[in-house]
């Protein structure tokens, strides 16, 4: 299957949970209605984070189908300008974005109900190809950090190539996503000495800098 990442902003003006209420409650019932989908979840920034100022997304769908022919009936379908519409009613979409990826799954392990998703986006470093970009995070990286304490799940959610082509530039060229059982253990495992090989290893694949990343509760609206 491959999966669609839409990471998005509420409407100028809109009260987060306003925002997050109409998404959960009243958006899926236009999603639901495009052929194909197979799964269906939305992330939502914690509210306990915009003490701090607005994360950079207030959070990501993901909506899986079963391949790329099933993408285009869903934008194809009559229900898709209903969607479009919808999505005018509360998310600020001229700063949406989408990248079309496949999942590969690190660490496969049991998540509690009340667990936090953190979600970070990824850019490769320069000069490096798509191809070793996607070979050193899978078979290097994922197991590094795959050995940070109290982390419960970990999903590498890979840019398909074909968003390369004819020299495209698609917004991310990767998402982690990765669960935890609170924001405390994600803290806690931030100091731990395995954290340092994650940072270490880093640099050998991604674009300097820190990762832009969001803290979010998981909803699963098609499962």
């Amino acid at each position: 299957m491959v999966k669609v990442i839409t990471f998005l902003k509420r409407k100028g003006g809109m009260p987060v949970e306003e925002f997050q209420s109409y998404w959960r409650n009243r958006h899926p019932e236009v999603v639901t209605r495009l052929p194909g989908v197979r799964r269906y979840l939305q992330s939502h920034a914690l509210l306990s984070d915009y003490a701090h100022g607005d994360p950079i997304y207030d959070g990501i769908a993901e909506v899986w189908a079963d391949d790329t022919a099933a993408l285009r009936g869903m934008t194809q379908s009559p229900a898709h300008p209903a969607l479009q519409a919808d999505e005018a009613r509360f998310i600020d979409r001229a700063s949406m974005g989408v990248i079309i990826t496949e999942d590969h799954v690190i660490k496969d392990g049991a998540v509690p109900p009340d667990a936090v998703k953190r979600v970070t986006f990824l850019t490769r470093k320069p000069g490096l190809s798509v191809e070793a970009f996607q070979r050193h995070w899978l078979t290097v990286h994922g197991p590094i950090a795959a050995a940070l304490p109290g982390l419960r799940r970990h999903v590498q959610s890979h840019t398909r190539p074909s968003a390369y082509g004819a020299g495209r530039v698609p917004a991310y060229d990767g998402v982690v996503l990765t669960w935890f059982d609170s924001t405390e253990a994600i803290r806690d495992a931030a100091a731990a000495p395995e954290y340092a090989r994650v940072l270490a290893d880093a640099g050998n694949f991604l674009v300097p800098g820190q990762e832009p990343s969001i803290v979010t509760r998981e909803h699963v609206i098609v499962a």
